[in-house]
């Protein structure tokens, strides 16, 4: 009995074997994948003309941007938004600053941080936002003085940026659209 037993541990090895054997035999080695091609990154487009080329020109007055800042302050109250709401001329220098009774303490230089980057960079801070939140170009942030929230919006009139006005103390979306009405001031 053991004769047998040992005789069919064997066969069943042998068996075994010569599967694997041929196993070997018939799959063919295969070459190392070659790497996918990258896509071309969109920070490597070069666009034929300068984005947000707007020309810098003379300097808000003290009134129409109290006009500004009176126009934003009524979109705010509509809505019961305490803010803080500045505005800088065409050089990010701050011409008329309003806080909103009740508006956070915080938000002051926010506000105003909005507006001077809006007039530097000559767009809106949602511009950022966007290319940090949506794009995931994380160089943005290594740029100088970039607020990147929405909330600042430039002033043009007669396709020369003359101010811009920067709100702060709500959501990024409210700020937004109390800037607007102030912006829509200027023509």
């Amino acid at each position: 009995m053991r004769i047998r037993s040992l005789a069919l541990l064997v066969g069943t090895l042998a068996s075994f074997v010569h599967l694997a054997a041929a196993a070997q035999q018939t799959v063919a080695p295969t070459a190392p994948a070659a790497p996918a091609a990258a896509a071309p990154s969109p920070l490597d487009t070069i666009p034929e003309k300068l984005p947000f080329n707007v020309p810098y020109g003379p300097a808000i007055s003290a009134q129409r941007a109290q006009a500004a800042i009176q126009a934003a302050a009524a979109e705010a109250t509509k809505h019961g938004w305490p803010l803080n709401i500045a505005v800088v001329d065409s050089g990010a220098s701050l011409v008329a600053f309003l806080r909103m009774d009740g508006a956070m303490l915080a938000s002051i230089a926010i506000a105003e941080h909005k507006a001077r980057v809006s007039a530097r960079f000559r767009r809106p801070t949602k511009v950022f936002e966007d290319a940090i939140q949506k794009a995931d170009y994380k160089y943005v942030l290594t740029l100088d003085d970039v607020v990147a929230s929405r909330g600042g919006i430039p002033l043009i009139e007669d396709g020369k940026l003359i101010g811009a006005i920067g709100c702060s103390g709500g959501t990024g979306s409210q700020d937004e659209v109390v800037c607007k009405a102030g912006a829509a001031t200027v023509k």
